[in-house]
């Protein structure tokens, strides 16, 4: 869903003002943002999706990968992740479950946090994904927002990849650009 249809399905819920909110869902961010004191904040995000590549451990750390890169894109650190899990138990085999947990499990030990539990679901298709909580000072929060003309922008993988992952959802993706994609 892109922003503008949120946006539309979003209006009709009345918001309420909380001062301790420091990003909410008015800029669009990928992680909302909550003052816990004036030198801590909390950030959480929770980011699903179908599986974007064939093998079942490299999908699970696609999707932990990219939970935990809207924390770090808020300036956050992650400090814990929750699983979310939707599976087709009776069409996938558990041991490709089991693959996925694995692959989304690693990258939170290589981020030295545990995923602390979850929720899972039977499901006509399978998704995975994390909700990802992290820590900041409530000073130094990115925000969509705050972008200005002449900032670095630090790229986490080459531009280009969400492009080679639609690509393979079409069945067109050729074995060098699965490799290209599977390598960020």
């Amino acid at each position: 869903m892109g922003p503008g249809d949120l946006s539309r399905a979003l209006a009709p819920l009345a918001a309420r003002p909380d001062s301790r909110i420091l990003v909410g869902r008015e800029t669009f961010d990928d992680a909302g943002v909550f003052r816990l004191s004036d030198e801590l904040a909390l950030v959480q995000t929770v980011d699903f999706f179908a599986p974007i590549v064939d093998d079942p451990y490299e999908f699970g750390q696609v999707a932990a990968a990219n939970a935990l890169s809207d924390v770090y894109a808020m300036g956050g650190t992650p400090i814990m992740a929750l699983a979310i899990v939707g599976m087709p138990v009776n069409k996938l085999p558990l041991e490709a479950i089991g693959r996925i947990l694995e692959g989304g499990a690693s990258v939170c030990a290589q981020a030295g946090i545990p995923v602390a539990g979850g929720h899972s679901i039977d499901s006509p298709e399978p998704i995975y994904g994390l909700v990802a909580l992290g820590i900041a000072h409530p000073d130094i929060i990115k925000r969509n927002a705050d972008a200005r003309e002449g900032d670095v922008l630090i790229l986490g993988k080459p531009l280009g990849v969400g492009i080679l992952g639609s690509a393979m959802k079409k069945g067109v993706l050729d074995a060098d650009g699965y490799a290209q994609m599977i390598a960020t």
